[in-house]
This record gives C-alpha cells, structure tokens and sequence, in this order.
C-alpha cells in the first residue's frame, strides 16, 4: 500500500465537550467502532450503530470531510417503567478525512442490523492497472 492509499481515508481527532455548556443537545455522545478495509477499486468502511434506524442516521459530506451522526432512541413502550437499564441510547458521531483519491460522487451507504456499510469507491487514477508494452 502506498502512503498515499493509506491516507486514503484518516479518522478525524475526536474532540469531547469539557463542560455542559458546550454541548449543545444532552445526553451521551457515542464513538460508533469502525472496521475499514480496502481493495483496489474501493475502500469499504463499517461502523458498528446498535439501535440506529436510517432515518436518524444523516450522513454527511463536506470539504472532504464525511460526517456520521444519528440518534437512537430509548426502545420504551408506552406503559412502561424502568426496573432495570443497561442498553444505552444517545447520539452517535464520527468524522473521517477523505483523499483525492475517493471518487466522493459514488459513495453509497447501507445500514442493516445496526451496522452501517459504507463503499468509498477510488478514483479511475487510483487504481492499480498493469500496462502493456507495445514491442516491434
């Protein structure tokens, strides 16, 4: 892999808020885990959203920067009462760095079972090729 393929896609610092008054919606903020692999026409990155339905999940990309953020939901009925919480609900937020090699208008997103797969398919001139010789 080239330095320039495995820049390809860069986790963004995650920053945290010090104090209440920097956080602008309450409740916890989750880092979603990511697997990311790669091949010679596309990067595949997997984020792990447990309780995460596609229309919470806004996927966002802007001045190369692509943003996951989504909400879940407490999974409470209407006649229900707390005895017991270990299942966590809140924000999720992520952001990653895209290179000139991410062909960024072919990006495409599927969640399912509360993993999301995104394919960051690579540029035609990121792509490894053979050339041929031409011999007289």
């Amino acid at each position: 892999m080239t330095e320039t393929e495995s820049k390809a896609l860069q986790a963004k610092d995650k920053t945290e808020a010090v104090t209440p008054a920097e956080q602008t919606r309450p409740g916890p903020v989750f880092t979603p885990a990511v697997d990311i692999f790669e091949t010679d026409k596309e990067i595949t990155l997997l984020a792990d959203m447990p309780g995460i339905k596609g229309e919470d999940l806004v996927i966002d990309l802007h001045e190369n920067v692509l943003t996951l953020d989504g909400n879940v939901e407490p999974p409470d009925g209407p006649d229900e009462v707390d005895v017991f919480r270990e299942y966590r609900t809140g924000k999720y937020y992520r952001q990653f760095t895209l290179s000139e090699i991410i062909d960024q208008a072919q990006i495409k997103a599927e969640l399912q079972d509360g993993v999301l797969r995104l394919k960051l398919p690579k540029v035609k001139a990121a792509t490894p090729r053979r050339i041929t010789v031409q011999a007289e």
